[in-house]
């Protein structure tokens, strides 16, 4: 018996799929998705995909967190060497016009800083959410796909059905003598027809 983590490792190894991603499958949701990708090149295609554009948008997502953490400590940096120089203007009055040139830098560098810092958070949210958008239209296409395979064995039944019946009237049929194999085909015919 191979236990979901085992399972969720098979996922990772064989077709990129994260263990974030699978993690909330059951063991026997994990079982019927491997299965599925064995079975089924669309879906498997599919996945993996999703899985490209997942680690894409992870590698994203990652270079816009180091950017924001860096322009956070620039920022952080930069706040305090602005509270350094409000000291220092106090104290100094005589340098007070270069000193007023220097807080003006700053203030726009930080205003900057901040900016590009809410760029950043606003780019990562939309990451976000096409990485979830992802995961609800990966959802909806199993499903879709299940649905799909649920209607084929309906059908097959049907046509099964369908089959023994003519099967058995056939054989009813080569029982009668020829006016009655006439009537019969005329009812055979009729139910055939609806």
């Amino acid at each position: 018996m191979v236990s979901k983590n085992e399972l969720q490792d098979i996922l990772r190894k064989r077709y990129g799929i994260n263990k974030n991603v699978s993690r909330p499958l059951s063991e026997a949701e994990c079982e019927r998705l491997l299965d599925l990708l064995e079975r089924e090149p669309s879906a498997l295609k599919l996945v993996e995909s999703f899985s490209r554009k997942n680690a894409e948008l992870g590698r994203n997502n990652a270079a816009l967190g180091r950017r924001r953490s860096q322009a956070e400590r620039k920022l952080e940096t930069l706040s305090s060497e602005y509270a350094e120089l409000e000291a220092s203007i106090q104290a100094l009055e005589a340098s007070k016009v270069s000193l007023e040139k220097h807080k003006k830098q700053l203030e726009q560098e930080k205003q900057q800083l901040e900016t590009e810092v809410k760029v950043l958070s606003s780019q990562t949210i939309e990451l976000s959410d096409k990485v979830e958008s992802l995961t609800t239209e990966n959802t909806t296409l199993v499903e879709a796909n299940d649905q799909l395979k649920r209607d084929n064995k309906a059908l097959k039944n049907i046509v099964d059905a369908i089959k023994l019946k003519l099967a058995r009237d056939t054989n009813e049929l080569l029982k009668y003598e020829d006016s009655e194999i006439r009537k019969a085909l005329i009812r055979l015919f009729k139910w055939t027809l609806g």
